[in-house]
């Protein structure tokens, strides 16, 4: 199969969910500046407005001001009624990735790329220029999720749905986020390996902007590269937790530098203030000056 045209490693720091029935909301949510729009035509549109939200989404898919944004489409899976449907006008309309909902095994990854690919033959557009976003949200899915992110080269990313995951362990979700930490590790774990990115679930309480900070600054501390969200306010809060402090920014451009001298010069080694500086290091401060670049700084 071609290679994949989307860009696996772009900064996705916030996908900004739009229910795909919100006229209003999928007219404008350009104007929010997320990384990716992700307009939804799986849980929140009612059954009676599936045709009708498939349409909106479809001709917003067009406006040449969301060509400037990278766009998702969650569909409803390919064994419900709406499923195939739904598949082919996000394809057609050409939306850069394809959410994939409530992902279980590798298959059923493979199951939707072959009908992306079949799309994609027949409307004109390139082969492979579709990506696919694989959403786990059940016991079954974490436990094949290494499997699941090695199931396509389309994968941009792998992320958790944590509202029918916690249903399916019998349990709640809490402010600490106990009950998530297994799922989340196993899907950072598995996106890691498979060399695609890894998204957390939603933050449901959309007005306890504390709450959303605190589990945010979880995720990121455990390597998460971002977050689904459901209200536009959470787009700027999140992006200054990811932003570097000035310090942080400084040091990552003199590891750079010295990278680059070292570079330069033939060296094999990079050396840094008395320091030998190794590869990891200096692919995370080329990282953080990307944030700093996308985010700017944040205070101390």
């Amino acid at each position: 199969m071609p290679t994949l045209t989307q860009p696996k490693l772009k900064m996705r720091r916030s996908m900004l969910f739009v229910p795909g029935a919100n006229a209003a909301m999928v007219s404008n949510s350009f104007i929010y500046q997320a990384d990716a729009v992700m307009f939804d035509l799986e849980d929140s549109v009612i059954l009676r407005e599936k045709d009708a939200a498939r349409r909106l989404v479809f001709h917003a898919l067009q406006h040449p001001l969301y060509r400037e944004t990278e766009t998702i489409v969650r569909v409803n899976a390919l064994d419900s009624i709406y499923g195939l449907a739904d598949l082919e006008a996000v394809v057609r309309g050409g939306a850069n990735i394809v959410r994939l909902p409530k992902t279980d095994t590798a298959q059923d990854v493979s199951d939707m790329e072959t009908e992306i690919a079949r799309i994609e033959v027949q409307c004109g557009r390139p082969l492979g220029s579709t990506g696919m976003l694989a959403a786990i949200e059940s016991a079954r899915g974490i436990t094949q999720a290494v499997q699941i992110a090695n199931a396509s080269a389309r994968l941009i990313g792998i992320a958790l749905g944590a509202e029918d995951y916690v249903r399916d362990l019998r349990t709640e979700r809490s402010p600490e986020g106990t009950e998530l930490l297994f799922a989340r590790c196993s899907i950072l774990q598995a996106a890691r390996a498979a060399g695609i990115q890894a998204f957390d679930t939603v933050y449901s309480q959309a007005n306890n902007d504390a709450g959303f900070l605190h589990e945010a600054a979880h995720i990121k501390q455990l390597g998460f590269d971002g977050k689904s969200l459901i209200n536009p306010r959470q787009i700027e809060l999140l992006h200054n937790l990811y932003a570097p402090t000035l310090a942080e920014r400084d040091h990552a451009q003199a590891v750079v530098d010295a990278a680059a001298a070292a570079e330069a010069e033939g060296l094999g080694v990079v050396s840094l203030n008395g320091k030998m500086v190794d590869s990891p290091v200096i692919e995370r401060a080329r990282l953080v000056l990307q944030r700093a670049a996308l985010s700017g700084l944040r205070d101390e």
